[in-house]
């Protein structure tokens, strides 16, 4: 692991330490919760902007669904499962 040092303004500062308080073990676990918070969310957005951009399908109907549980169900049985 490595160190990082942030200069904060004591408004910041106080916030992290009430936090800290009421459940995270320390700043830099509260820090590094915030930025893994921040790595899903960029995630998210990647695959919503993906989704947006690529091509319209067909609205997954009723029927979509009966014909999905019908392949399903039709399928070979996967190796190993009873």
């Amino acid at each position: 692991m490595t160190t990082m040092n942030i200069s904060l303004p004591e408004s910041l500062k106080d916030f992290v330490d009430e936090q800290v308080k009421r459940g995270y073990g320390t700043s830099s676990e509260y820090v590094r919760e915030l930025i893994r918070k921040d790595q899903d969310r960029e995630r998210v957005r990647g695959l919503l902007l993906k989704g947006a951009a690529s091509p319209a399908t067909p609205p997954a109907d009723k029927a979509y669904f009966r014909k999905l549980r019908t392949r399903v169900r039709r399928a070979p049985k996967a190796a190993g499962r009873s």
